[in-house]
């Protein structure tokens, strides 16, 4: 007879939360790297996101920490990899992420622009070669450079391509970005530091060396092992979907890990031996959360922690989440930063006198951190122009 599946409630997952995912203002990590490393990955489509998310979870934040670690240390590193997205991720674990899903974007990436180029302006494979091979001298000779250095460093880079042509919004964009972008997909240039503040999403480029080589199984498996330590229980779905992986390789990764099958409110799941007892719960906890933060882009499913009529407020058309307010493991409202910095939030349902001061003391520290920095995020939502208007 086959033993019955475990229950994991809701209530169970939002208590994980706060210690493990948020922090409480009790367990703030020391670190950014800690933050990172808590959570997986950073999500840095939006370079503030990194920032805020970082701040979000420290107690005494600053921007000068986590630049050391991104340009300085390199204990971070910026990579595009699971679901075809920018993340920040420790880089002792990049070779993972890089063999479960980095590698396989990268040949996508090359051989979509490797097409583009030959079809439309007749480069073919040799080309490609030789003008990687001279965007990584150019770059080996200045140190660091910008995109715009380079194009003049390397001419061919200038040439245009043709996108939706005949479309209203028919565009003829250079091909340095997609280039550049291919080349550190593939490991070969990293970002550095921005041209503007922290929030800026134009970035030097350094020469980088390519991550070592990992047998792919044994990497998604780790990979999806991490990714449940840090967001367990969790679907198949949401695994198949935070990772971009097919479900055959979803199941594959899951089956070589430690995972148990449990119930969840939104059907069978997957926890770690660790996640079967029923947490502590955590002290009373607030955060205000930036746009595109990894936490609620996580899960598939969003249910148990978010009020199914607040998604439209909070996501925008193509379901990127905007800044969030949370208590005590649920998103219970959203936040903007006005044009004279002002941090500004907005509750759906009253929570109380103690969320009120809480969810006050956080956009207050929130305040201090931005300075004179003001932002726009890159997917904005419905709540979020409202409020900063």
């Amino acid at each position: 007879m086959t033993p019955a599946r475990q229950q994991i409630t809701a209530e169970a997952r939002r208590a994980r939360l706060g210690p493990r995912h948020l922090l409480t203002p009790a367990t703030r990590a020391a670190t950014p790297e800690a933050v990172a490393d808590a959570l997986v990955a950073l999500h840095a489509t939006d370079p503030a996101t990194v920032y805020l998310a970082v701040a979000a979870r420290m107690g005494n934040a600053s921007v000068g920490e986590l630049e050391r670690a991104l340009y300085e240390d390199h204990s971070l590193v910026r990579m595009l990899c699971m679901r075809r997205t920018m993340f920040v991720l420790p880089t002792a674990f990049a070779p993972v992420a890089d063999a479960a899903a980095a590698r396989a974007v990268a040949v996508r990436e090359r051989a979509g622009l490797a097409k583009v180029v030959d079809e439309q302006l007749g480069f073919d494979a040799q080309w490609f070669t030789a003008t990687q091979e001279a965007v990584l001298a150019a770059l080996a000779a200045r140190g660091e450079a910008t995109a715009a250095q380079l194009a003049d460093d390397v001419p061919d880079l200038k040439s245009q391509i043709v996108q939706s042509p005949g479309k209203p919004y028919e565009a003829r964009p250079r091909i340095t970005s997609r280039f550049l972008g291919v080349l550190a997909a593939e490991g070969r240039i990293r970002r550095g530091r921005p041209l503007g503040t922290w929030a800026s999403s134009q970035f030097r480029w350094t020469v980088a060396e390519p991550h070592p080589e990992l047998a792919a199984d044994e990497a998604r498996a780790e990979l999806v092992a991490r990714y449940l330590d840090a967001f367990g229980p969790a679907t198949t779905e949401d695994v198949k979907w935070w990772t971009g992986w097919t479900l055959t390789d979803t199941r594959k990764a899951l089956a070589r890990t430690d995972a148990v099958d449990v119930d969840l409110d939104e059907g069978p799941g997957h926890a770690l031996p660790g996640q079967l007892d029923k947490p502590p719960a955590p002290e009373p906890w607030a955060a205000l959360l930036p746009g595109l933060d990894p936490t609620p882009m996580g899960w598939r499913h969003r249910d148990w922690y978010l009020d199914t009529g607040h998604k439209a407020e909070l996501f925008d058309g193509t379901g990127n989440i905007g800044p969030s307010v949370w208590w005590n493991g649920r998103i219970v409202g959203g936040w903007a930063q006005r044009p004279d910095g002002e941090i500004v939030t907005h509750v759906f349902t009253d929570q109380g006198r103690d969320a009120a001061a809480a969810v006050e003391a956080e956009a207050a520290r929130l305040a201090a951190f931005f300075g004179d920095v003001r932002i726009r995020p890159s997917f904005r939502t419905p709540l979020e122009r409202r409020l900063s208007a």
